[in-house]
């Protein structure tokens, strides 16, 4: 659940904060490194936890011992379970649904990106082709996007990519 210390993100105040407690559903271990990496670049203050798809992705969430994350970040593509089923089981969960959750893919197909948004995802990114367009990404998301989108998802905000952010944000 977001916490209120953690809601008002802004540049200022990053580093005053908690850190913010994320849990990264991928299974490319080459993918997590460059979202842990590019995550640490944005200076954005967060404690990452990777599992590798989405059954291990619930059973965390679900598993009383694990603390609850802040965000998760949900690949769509990944064995045993997929993103997408892994979404519409945390929103169909009274516990766990309101923890936001962020759509990771390298396609923008428009079924995908309406697919999870009416499942309950807060927003989808599609995945960069550079470092530097990772840390644009994470920078937006975590500095305007967390109380507009990740609270109160809006369908035109809905979709981030390398190509829709401007390197001024």
């Amino acid at each position: 659940m977001t916490s209120p210390k953690n809601a008002a993100v802004t540049s200022d105040k990053l580093e005053e904060n908690e850190p913010v407690k994320i849990i990264l559903a991928e299974d490319d271990k080459d993918d997590q490194e460059l979202f842990i990496e590019a995550l640490d670049a944005t200076k954005v203050s967060a404690e990452v936890t990777t599992v590798e798809n989405g059954q291990e992705l619930v059973n965390t969430l679900k598993d009383p011992a694990e603390p609850k994350p802040d965000i998760v970040f949900i690949d769509i593509n990944m064995p045993i379970k997929g993103g997408k089923e892994a979404l519409a089981e945390i929103k169909s969960d009274q516990e766990l649904k309101d923890i936001p959750a962020v759509m990771l893919s390298t396609s923008n197909n428009p079924n995908d990106i309406e697919e999870t948004f009416n499942k309950g995802a807060n927003l989808y990114i599609q995945k960069p082709n550079s470092f530097t367009g990772f840390i644009l990404i994470l920078k937006k998301v975590f500095i305007l996007h967390w109380t507009k989108a990740l609270l109160n998802p809006v369908k035109n905000i809905f979709f981030v990519s390398e190509k829709n952010i401007s390197h001024k944000d």
